[in-house]
């Protein structure tokens, strides 16, 4: 199997010894989503909040246990959807892909509501302040919902191409 990564990102493929073109997802997307994991990541040993006033703060790790569990979410998903890029045959598993993107949505929307907003103070009685780690979560979880959307919206086995079809001829 010979393969010819250029922009169409298109490989030689043998299906039951007959040769044809084979559509592969481009791995920008991916690398949009590592990028955006990674930078989230980040963001927990930044500091999250700080208390109004005081010149102590405290890191994404100290101030919600949520944080650090997406980050570390964010890096299955990124290892899952490499493995699959490498092994499905046109390059995505689009329900992993769609999942990454839900995930990093919803990163994205929870970290945006704890710079709103910052969790953990009412209960301490704190008047907490978001602080850095907060943005550059923001930033990276945006980062990682958009390279997600970018790898789904690629090709995966329901693309509009169907030449050579298997019901090419076929009566139902």
């Amino acid at each position: 199997m010979a393969y010819d990564r250029n922009d169409t990102a298109a490989t030689r493929s043998s299906d039951a010894g007959a040769s044809r073109l084979t559509r592969r997802a481009k791995s920008t997307g991916l690398a949009t989503t590592a990028l955006g994991v990674v930078i989230f990541n980040v963001s927990p040993f930044l500091q999250w909040v700080d208390r109004d006033g005081a010149s102590e703060g405290r890191t994404g790790y100290e101030t919600d246990s949520l944080v650090p569990f997406i980050a570390y979410l964010g890096i299955g998903l990124v290892l899952a959807m490499a493995y699959a890029a490498k092994r499905a045959r046109r390059g995505q598993h689009r329900g992993l892909t769609l999942t990454s993107m839900a995930v990093g949505i919803a990163a994205t929307l929870q970290t945006i509501a704890f710079a709103l907003n910052p969790m953990g103070g009412l209960e301490r009685g704190d008047d907490l302040v978001a602080q850095i780690g907060v943005y550059v979560g923001i930033l990276g979880a945006a980062v990682w919902a958009i390279g997600s959307g970018l790898l789904a919206r690629d090709v995966e086995g329901d693309d509009g191409d169907h030449v050579g079809s298997h019901t090419d001829g076929a009566s139902r």
